[in-house]
């Protein structure tokens, strides 16, 4: 195991998982980090909406601090971000462009962590810099995408990044494993409202509910539109703290997955509700995406649906006996291959080397 590291994270919401899928991928990562001996400082700002919303007020594997403005940031942490061995930044950070803009100049290595990668390019390509510019990209010593694949090159190619390397979300076997408990729905799903995910959902879990009347659903997630029209037989739990993820898994015979648009047109790029879902040993049902099969084996460790009645054909017909085996291999393959601990370990890699260019561009720079 490599020398204990100081690392700064600025990041979106730790503390709140409210409608902030970014908080269960920190989580994860950040406590299999601790797990390993490295020192962590979590940064977010302060808003009414994570504010209100908080189900992880006090993390116990890093400390935490909170500012209102970048101003009271800079005041603030300051002397610990100079100290620190890296200092990352996450995608959506608010005023992220001025933030990146000041961590590049005074980190020892900076790094931008971007958990929504084919989002942020479309955005760049609108002009829309919300929280990265791309003369940013090449500041950043290292640029960790959410996606693998063929954005790793155009990322380096295109943008000029140092260095882009995959850093895929996972998760946390000690929070997600198989329960004996009661089979309330037939299919779950898990998921905030995203209007370019919606039309898979609605494909995949609306019409096959229509379509399979006696079928038993559930959709949990907030911020759907109220005017949305759900089937009778879809229960609908508006928010899901992470604490109770694992036994609402558990609580499925199938597990539905579906991809935002610009994720699955991009490929390589795996929701960390696959990797609970697995973990929890449930047999998921998928739309796919280029790079799925690097994950889990379709038709072995995950089924591939493209419409609703090949769904309902699996709920109505499949033996018990193969859907278990299904979860069983998908839940083997993610712990040999995507637990935090996994991550934790290629982010140890991934910093090291970020440090050795780090430094090397800095003397370059001064020669």
């Amino acid at each position: 195991m490599p020398e204990s590291l100081n690392i700064t994270v600025i990041g979106l919401s730790l503390t709140s998982s409210w409608g902030n899928g970014h908080a269960a991928i920190y989580r994860a990562l950040l406590k299999a980090l601790a797990q390993r001996g490295h020192r962590i400082l979590f940064l977010e700002q302060a808003v009414p909406w994570y504010r209100d919303h908080r189900d992880l007020p006090e993390p116990a594997f890093c400390r935490l601090g909170l500012y209102d403005s970048v101003e009271q940031l800079k005041n603030t942490y300051e002397s610990e971000i100079r100290k620190a061995d890296a200092v990352i930044v996450g995608s959506c950070v608010r005023d992220g462009v001025q933030v990146g803009q000041w961590i590049t100049q005074i980190a020892r290595a900076s790094i931008f962590y971007d958990i929504d990668t084919p989002i942020t390019l479309a955005k760049l390509r609108r002009q829309d810099y919300e929280y990265l510019h791309p003369e940013l990209i090449e500041q950043y010593d290292l640029y960790l995408s959410f996606t693998g694949g063929a954005l790793l090159q155009y990322l380096e190619e295109t943008y000029r990044s140092p260095a882009a390397r995959p850093l895929y979300c996972s998760a946390d076997p000690g929070d997600y494993y198989p329960q004996e408990v009661p089979e309330l729905w037939d299919m779950g799903y898990l998921g905030t409202y995203s209007d370019d995910r919606q039309a898979a959902l609605d494909k995949l879990l609306i019409l096959t509910a229509r379509h399979y009347p006696g079928g038993r659903f559930v959709a949990a997630g907030p911020q759907y539109p109220p005017a949305l029209q759900w089937p009778n037989n879809i229960e609908r739990i508006e928010h899901l703290p992470p604490a109770e993820h694992c036994r609402f898994y558990n609580a499925q015979r199938f597990t539905l997955n579906v991809t935002r648009s610009a994720m699955a047109a991009a490929g390589f790029s795996p929701s960390i509700r696959l990797f609970e879902a697995a973990a929890c040993g449930r047999c998921i049902i998928s739309d796919y995406w280029p790079g799925l099969e690097t994950f889990f084996e379709p038709g072995e460790e995950i089924l591939i649906a493209d419409s609703h009645r090949q769904t309902v054909e699996w709920l109505s017909t499949m033996p018990d006996s193969r859907r278990t085996s299904i979860g069983r291999k998908a839940r083997k393959r993610m712990l040999d291959r995507h637990t935090a601990a996994h991550r934790a370990a290629e982010l140890e890699r991934h910093l090291l080397e970020c440090r050795a260019y780090s430094s090397h561009r800095v003397s370059n720079e001064n020669t």
